[in-house]
């Protein structure tokens, strides 16, 4: 597989098969990792991946904090709505196109409740991985983590891995860290769930559309 193929057949998967990815192999996707660039090699990132039993604990504590409307809080906030109305538009579809194929109309916020409460289940992932950095670091470390993600993407993509990258994951910090060992001075961005694709799942039907190339790119000649 190449570059290309890999960009082009990866997905943001959301059911999994329960069988455990090989220890090796975990190993081996973020030992290459590694080698993703960054500002000035400041490599700022730490990845911390819970399996097994911690991770179920880890997944009821989170539930839990969901089922009661506990709002918990970044350790890297996001940017203030409004967003732009082309970037909201965008969400705005993402979300409806995700509901509709879980047959969850607009208007049921139970059905909505539902479908979030996914992301702190892991989607049923056997393994999460939460990717943190010093929390006095800016924008620029925060486009070496992206460059990052991408590149444990792509390598999984590779070996038949699927994932699906959780901002939901970086709600409550407290309590991943009380299952997935972060550094003390580092704060969490986000998580990332994978496993093998369950690929009779219906939930893995969904497929996002991506803009066109003129409406993202400008061209000077």
């Amino acid at each position: 597989m190449d570059v290309t193929e890999a960009l082009t057949s990866r997905y943001s998967v959301r059911g999994y098969l329960p069988d455990q990815v090989p220890d090796e192999l975990i190993r081996e996707v973020f030992d290459l990792a590694r080698l993703a660039q960054s500002g000035t090699n400041s490599q700022p990132w730490h990845i911390a991946v819970v399996s097994g039993e911690p991770l179920d604990e880890l997944r009821r504590l989170l539930c839990e904090r969901f089922d009661s409307g506990d709002q918990g809080g970044r350790d890297f906030p996001r940017p203030a709505d409004p967003l732009p109305d082309e970037l909201m538009d965008r969400r705005r579809a993402c979300g409806y196109s995700y509901y509709a194929t879980m047959g969850v109309e607009r208007a049921d916020r139970e059905g909505r409740a539902r479908i979030a409460r996914k992301n702190y289940e892991m989607f049923g992932a056997p393994h999460a991985a939460f990717f943190s950095m010093p929390r006095v670091l800016g924008l620029s470390s925060a486009v070496d983590m992206g460059i990052l993600l991408q590149t444990v993407t792509l390598l999984m993509v590779e070996r038949g891995i699927g994932s699906i990258a959780q901002g939901a994951l970086a709600q409550y910090p407290d309590t991943v860290r009380e299952v997935a060992d972060i550094p003390e001075t580092n704060g969490i961005m986000y998580g990332m769930s994978f496993g093998y694709i369950d690929t009779e799942a219906h939930i893995n039907t969904v497929r996002m559309p991506r803009e066109p190339l003129e409406t993202i790119t400008s061209f000077v000649s």
